[in-house]
């Protein structure tokens, strides 16, 4: 399935069945008035009195406050909608204060998708600071005097989720300088910064060959990802054919089951891969017409990163007498790693802030996953501690919540939208607050600032939005198991007018719709 899935996502939408808890300010209770009236004794003439009042009755809390009428209107008009039949329904929403207001199932936990990768995001800006910078090393094994190498040149990865081809290319001016005019050598990468697999744990088959559940190495280039060209056949059933790869994989087999399937099918493929795999299967079906260009997951980083270092020093015509290899290849050999004997340069990735951004804007699961692993290596703890650790210390009850990865593709993730929702509040307001807030995409011009999520079956959408009188809501909404998109994506847009018009009448009209190119977690 595919990858790179344009998405409205602020046109999801939650559902709720009439039996949901709904949090609300109680009305005031308004004392009964009583008429006391005295028994008369024998032969006394009672006049009569006043006739006895009755008590006020209270008027309802939505007929007072059309804040509460906008809301339940939203959730009314999902009641029967078939679309959502069925669906678990998350939504809260917090003041300026970061007191609940509203909310529909806000203790209850669901899967939220990519609206997950606020709390990596926002922990890391508290955490490693918005300047924080991945470095990547590069050095000789056994330079001369002159510095010239006379061993390996080694690759050594700091987690570094940007680095590009094109930063190699960069380097060769500096190389040059520094006097490296060949490698007798091997070409090294070294990724072992960050430990273990280079999948995480509960990401799905069907995800760690495609370039969205793309390897997190301690050594990454290109996002760790390559695109495969597919070439329909004649006719719909005719088996499709493998074109260009590109940036090209070394060591690796392909495995084609692709067929040719209907005109305007869109990309059915699936790409199963592996960690160090050196066979790749494409299966699912590519439609008649035309080339069909299909991202994939590295299934070796280290050798990856090595391998194209080598091109980009032999295209310079710096010579290069060994092979591209990877530090996990040398340990399935028996043979050591060398180490740095002089130091050629220290490359340095982006502030922090600027990755941050981008995933915000992007939805990358591999650059939030880096992230989620550089907050282990700085606090020597599990990174889900580490999150836990920080917010809970901040104050947000996390109960409900579990964290098996930092990007929200694994379906084992869950969260309450109610905390959520207070996550968006203290990250507001907190060291970095405006830094985080900048970050985040915006809507309904510059008033909404948000994250959403999406993947098969789930709907997510968290943020701030100042509403009409000026008051910033922190808000959270998650919608998993419903049957038809367009359902979410209809009460999502009454639940943002909701809140849009907070302290004031409330509205006829509905919000223009918002939307979001992200890259989803996983296929609808």
């Amino acid at each position: 399935m595919v990858k790179n899935i344009i998405i409205g996502m602020l046109a999801l939408a939650l559902f709720v069945s009439l039996n949901f808890h709904l949090t609300r300010p109680e009305p005031k209770p308004v004392a009964p008035v009583v008429v006391t009236v005295p028994i008369p004794g024998p032969g006394v003439i009672q006049e009569p009195g006043p006739e006895p009042v009755a008590a006020p009755e209270p008027e309802p809390v939505a007929a007072l406050d059309p804040r509460f009428v906008a809301f339940e209107a939203a959730f009314a008009s999902s009641v029967d909608d078939p679309g959502l039949m069925g669906a678990a329904i998350g939504f809260s929403v917090l003041d300026s204060s970061g007191e609940v207001i509203y909310e529909r199932n806000g203790d209850i936990a669901h899967i939220p998708a990519s609206a997950l990768k606020t709390l990596t995001t926002a922990t890391a800006l508290e955490v490693l600071g918005p300047d924080f910078r991945f470095e990547t090393r590069l050095g000789v094994s056994a330079p001369d005097e002159k510095g010239i190498s006379k061993g390996d040149l080694i690759l050594i990865g700091g987690g570094d989720p940007m680095l590009s081809i094109a930063d190699y290319q960069s380097w060769i001016e500096g190389l040059s300088k520094a006097g490296l005019t060949s490698v007798p050598g091997r070409v090294i990468g070294d990724g072992r910064h960050f430990p273990g697999s280079v999948f995480a744990d509960f990401w799905n088959w069907g995800d760690i060959g495609n370039g969205y559940g793309s390897p997190v190495s301690g050594l990454n280039l290109e996002h760790n990802r390559f695109t495969v060209t597919l070439m329909p056949g004649a006719s719909e059933g005719e088996q499709a054919s493998v074109g260009a790869i590109l940036p090209d994989l070394p060591g690796v087999e392909w495995k084609n089951e692709s067929i040719t399937g209907p005109a305007g099918s869109g990309d059915g493929i699936v790409i199963h891969g592996g960690e160090r795999t050196g066979i790749m299967h494409l299966r699912g079906t590519v439609p008649i017409g035309g080339d069909m260009h299909v991202k994939g997951a590295v299934p070796d980083p280290e050798k990856f990163a090595a391998h194209h270092l080598r091109k980009t020093l032999l295209a310079a015509e710096i010579l290069v007498g060994g092979a591209a290899v990877g530090a996990g290849e040398l340990a399935l050999k028996g043979e050591g790693m060398p180490v740095i004997g002089k130091e050629l340069l220290v490359h340095r990735s982006p502030p922090l802030l600027e990755i941050v951004t981008s995933i915000h804007e992007t939805s990358d699961n591999h650059e939030t996953e880096c992230l989620f692993q550089a907050l282990a290596l700085e606090a020597g703890m599990p990174p889900a501690e580490v999150v836990r650790t920080h917010w809970e210390g901040r104050g947000l009850d996390l109960s409900g919540w579990r964290m098996v990865d930092g990007s929200g593709l694994a379906r084992a993730d869950f969260i309450t939208p109610r905390a959520l929702a207070r996550l968006q509040y203290l990250a507001s307001t907190g060291p970095h607050g405006a830094a985080y807030v900048g970050s985040l995409l915006t809507a309904y011009g510059g008033a909404l600032h948000f994250k959403a999520g999406a993947m098969s079956a789930v709907r997510s959408l968290t943020g701030l939005i100042e509403s009409q009188s000026g008051e910033i809501l922190s808000f959270a909404f998650i919608v998993n198991h419903y049957s038809e998109a367009s359902s979410v994506e209809a009460l999502q847009g009454e639940l943002l007018g909701a809140m849009s018009v907070w302290g004031t009448e409330p509205v006829t009209e509905e919000p223009a719709a918002a939307e979001e190119a992200e890259e989803a977690d996983e296929p609808e």
